[in-house]
């Protein structure tokens, strides 16, 4: 029995064998799938144009799906409404990939050098990492208008295969950021990474490990103490607990940005997660710290410099090392898990969650509110800083402290 006229299913797409010659399976307002001898299945699109008849390649399946031919006939129909012959725009279009280098590497570096001044420098380096590694090799070349869905996912799916579920959802989404620019500046028609939503199996939630029980706590503040290796190290392990900063921001910390008087270290914006500046109250023991340190490295740029040279921070890797070293191991602590530590106490000790959150500098929500919180609750936090301090000693000393509202009740154990 011959096919009626209707459109296709991806069953029939798939199921449909080669013959001796070539055969068509219409599906409508032009589109129609030709079955060749050799097995391929090319897509291709019928039209007039000025009282010519014209046909239009699409691609092979399976690169180029039922739905993405179909999206492609869509825009076609969208051009000829516009007196466009669809045929000579793609013909022009090749020809600007040409000139003017709209391939996705090319579309890709420019949405990098436009948004890497907005990002801190170690989130610039890992974006562009992540696409000279896992993309371009493959798609960097590709005209970014004509890349289908099939071919980015094939690509994310060498990411998946390394068990970095992670990475291949963020990779992912950093592509779907490319495309949606591409859209803005008239380079792409549609933002294909909406098309691999549940094609990546979802990455497992990761937590960084830190101890929380009192007791544990107290172990390890006690081994930190006892840390032989250098004293940048020794007063970077002693002094992360009482500001509990991401471990990136500790490691860059510099003196230019601590003030001594005003007992605050203040970090600019562009080295902060959420670009936003962020105020932490030293509390004493915390500058007590400082001032050991300083003679050592107070003449250079960083309070931690690498052992190497003064012009570089400490490796991201030294305060994990040194915890190696302790005895804890990438399960048990963290260099990140100091905030772990210090939210989960100080939410147990009664601390108000909105000074936490804003010590802990986390994300605000509101970015016009967030443009101007950096200073919020700081008289509230700068107790809550001394108290946790003093908390944290009392823990080393076997003291009992108990801390509610930023009121400290020390009371021998």
């Amino acid at each position: 029995m011959p096919r009626t006229t209707r459109p296709l299913t991806e069953i029939e797409v798939r199921n449909a064998k080669p013959k001796d010659k070539a055969y068509k399976l219409t599906d409508g307002g032009g589109l129609f799938l030709e079955v060749l001898p050799t097995g391929g299945k090319s897509w291709r699109f019928r039209y007039r144009f000025a009282g010519q008849e014209k046909r239009l390649v699409f691609g092979l399946w399976p690169d180029i799906s039922l739905k993405d031919a179909r999206d492609r006939r869509a825009n076609a129909r969208k051009l000829l409404a516009r007196d466009i012959d669809p045929g000579e725009a793609r013909k022009a279009a090749r020809i600007r990939v040409k000139v003017e280098g709209e391939t996705f590497e090319a579309v890709t570096r420019e949405w990098l050098a436009k948004f890497k001044p907005n990002w801190t420098e170690g989130y610039a380096n890992d974006t562009i990492k992540r696409f000279e590694q896992n993309l371009f090799p493959w798609l960097g070349a590709r005209p970014i208008a004509e890349m289908t869905a099939p071919e980015l996912l094939t690509a994310v799916q060498r990411v998946e295969a390394r068990g970095a579920i992670e990475s291949a959802h963020r990779i992912t989404q950093l592509a779907g950021q490319v495309f949606r620019y591409a859209i803005a500046t008239g380079r792409a028609q549609r933002d294909i990474s909406g098309d691999l939503k549940g094609a990546i199996p979802p990455a497992k939630e990761k937590h960084h490990a830190s101890v929380t029980d009192p007791k544990e706590v107290t172990e390890l503040l006690r081994a930190i103490d006892t840390y032989k290796g250098s004293l940048a190290t020794y007063c970077a392990l002693r002094l992360a607990p009482l500001v509990f900063v991401r471990p990136g921001e500790l490691r860059h910390a510099e003196w230019a940005e601590i003030d001594m008087d005003k007992e605050e270290w203040r970090i600019a914006a562009e080295k902060m997660k959420m670009r936003e500046q962020h105020i932490v109250p030293l509390s004493r023991q915390a500058l007590g710290i400082l001032r050991e340190i300083h003679p050592l490295t107070g003449s250079g740029r960083y309070v931690f410099p690498s052992e190497r040279t003064g012009a570089r921070p400490m490796s991201e890797n030294t305060v994990n090392a040194a915890l190696r070293r302790l005895g804890y191991s990438r399960e048990q602590m963290t260099g990140h898990g100091f905030r772990s530590l210090a939210s989960t106490l100080l939410n147990e000790l009664g601390f108000n969650r909105d000074w936490i959150e804003r010590q802990l500098a986390h994300a605000e929500r509101n970015s016009i509110r967030a443009a101007y919180n950096y200073a919020e609750y700081l008289p509230e936090r700068r107790e809550m800083m001394q108290a946790w301090a003093d908390y944290l000693d009392g823990l080393k000393s076997g003291t009992k402290v108990v801390a509610i509202c930023g009121e400290v009740d020390k009371k021998r154990a």
